[in-house]
């Protein structure tokens, strides 16, 4: 197996060799990336939660960000932004300014004992800055470089800027409200950000299995809009993966505007038959036994799915939520109550598997520290780091690969 390009070229210390020493020879790594360097130049969403997700897996993830700050510093007021508290866990902070020779000559540094190079800037934003996959490759063979861009660099809209609202509007995700409201519409997330996030970061991973096999290093370019029209298809074709068409394009049970939570007795649930045996039993419980014959076929039950979806919706209001909880945990129909966003944190299983537990942040006080939510068996999440201040691990990362700044000599012969 390929040596990581970070445990190669920096010197180990007495107290690191110690730590992963014991006497029958070499220890574990504590977490499945651990060892790992990423060079992280994203910014925003969609690039800070690909590298949050491997450095949650133990990669020393550092941060590079401009002298003003990444951009989604400035959307919390003074200090860290909301989304950063979480975003920004687990990884360095390091300032360099790219546009002068210094902080090139740092990154160059950086460059050198760095495992993966990832960046979601432009082509030519980066062709300018001089930090191409030609160029990165040069300083460093071995190197993962992946690209996150909005187009695919083959594409006419390769050179368009992207955006979480213009991927939903172009990949299919709007025009799916068009034929239930009669408008399209965006989800109220950033969802491809989000799901490009984690394409990003599994991209990565399969770039560094490839080179741990003996391939080599590689660049990797993983683009919005081709991902976020992958992603919407898997159903959304329908009919429609066909040549000539076999049906409609979509998924039935997705294309009706009784496909919404029931609005119970006191609140909102997703009560969700699906099998024969799901809905028989609730056909029975709700005095409507006789629909077992008029809906025995599966395909019957998809293509009348709007009728069978007003008919709960009607009965819903009849129990409260938690009436509807108890009967269909007993007869094992899908169920949940619809949580916000301040409920979350008080739901029982989400504290009983403390995904959110609260913890306290060197300068931004207490606050919901959100874990990594998968979970490896050999190798247990740990909050390494909480995110960083700006430019907070500069010295400390340019010290360890022995990265000395130039500081500019203004002193001025006397008369």
């Amino acid at each position: 197996m390929t040596t990581p390009a970070s445990m190669r070229q920096r010197q180990p210390t007495v107290e690191s060799v110690a730590a992963t020493m014991t006497n029958s020879g070499p220890q574990a790594p504590s977490a499945p990336l651990d060892g790992m360097r990423v060079l992280d130049l994203t910014s925003v969403l969609m690039g800070p939660l690909a590298t949050r997700i491997l450095g949650d897996m133990g990669a020393d993830v550092i941060k590079i960000e401009p002298p003003e700050g990444d951009m989604l510093r400035t959307t919390g007021g003074s200090g860290l932004s909301p989304v950063m508290m979480n975003l920004y866990r687990n990884k360095r902070s390091v300032v360099l300014d790219l546009k002068q020779p210094e902080g090139k000559a740092a990154l160059e540094a950086l460059i050198r004992t760095a495992d993966v190079f990832v960046h979601n800037l432009r082509p030519q934003v980066m062709g300018r800055l001089g930090f191409t996959y030609q160029v990165v490759r040069a300083i460093n063979p071995d190197i993962i470089y992946c690209t996150a861009t909005g187009f695919g660099s083959d594409g006419p809209y390769s050179e368009k800027p992207a955006y979480d609202d213009l991927i939903q509007a172009a990949s299919g995700f709007a025009s799916a409200s068009l034929p239930l409201t009669g408008e399209p519409a965006y989800a109220p997330a950033v969802i491809c950000d989000k799901l490009v996030g984690q394409a990003i970061a599994y991209s990565i991973l399969g770039g560094l299995l490839h080179r741990a096999r003996g391939g080599g290093g590689q660049s990797i370019e993983v683009p919005m809009f081709e991902v976020a029209i992958d992603f919407n298809l898997v159903e959304g074709l329908g009919g429609g993966v066909y040549t000539p068409p076999r049906g409609p394009t979509g998924w039935p049970r997705m294309k009706t505007v009784e496909r919404r939570p029931f609005r119970t007795a006191d609140g909102f649930a997703c009560i969700l038959p699906y099998s024969s045996r799901n809905w028989f039993a609730f056909f029975d419980t709700v005095g409507r036994s006789d629909w077992k014959v008029r809906y025995a076929d599966g395909e019957k039950r998809i293509a009348e799915i709007e009728t069978l979806y007003a008919m709960i919706r009607e009965e819903a209001p009849k129990r409260t939520t938690a009436e509807w909880g108890v009967f269909c945990d007993e007869a094992d129909i899908p169920f949940m109550p619809v949580l916000t966003v301040e409920d979350i944190p008080e739901d029982p299983h989400v504290r009983a598997v403390d995904l959110m537990p609260i913890l306290k942040h060197p300068t931004e006080g207490l606050y919901y520290a959100v874990r990594q939510p998968i979970r490896f068996g050999a190798s247990p999440y740990r909050l390494r780091r909480h995110a960083p201040g700006l430019g907070e691990h500069t010295a400390e990362v340019l010290a360890e690969v022995g990265h000395v700044p130039r500081i500019a000599d203004d002193s001025r012969p006397s008369s």
